[in-house]
């Protein structure tokens, strides 16, 4: 198997099966981190001034779990990628 195509599955293999390009996956991925950091500074001003960012960060991260889990497409995974993956969940 040649080089580049080894280096195309690795970066496309997974965001092929939640049924995005990698280029997609690399933007989605970047607004959840950038979101998880906000709520993660939300969370660190609160444990120093409990009554500020009262529910901040758990509103974030709810709505993070709501677009990734509970909206997310289901894509169905083909045989090749789930034989490759068996233990790997659809989208994580």
């Amino acid at each position: 198997m040649p080089v580049e195509t080894s280096l195309y599955r690795l970066f496309t293999q997974h965001p092929n099966t939640v049924g995005e390009t990698y280029l997609q996956h690399l933007l989605h991925a970047t607004g959840f981190s950038l979101h998880l950091a906000v709520a993660a500074g939300a969370c660190l001003i609160h444990a120093l001034l409990p009554f500020v960012f009262r529910d901040t960060g758990s509103q974030i991260i709810n709505n993070l779990h709501q677009r990734m889990v509970i909206q997310r497409r289901k894509v169905p995974v083909t045989a090749s990628v789930a034989s490759q993956h068996p233990a790997t969940p659809e989208r994580t």
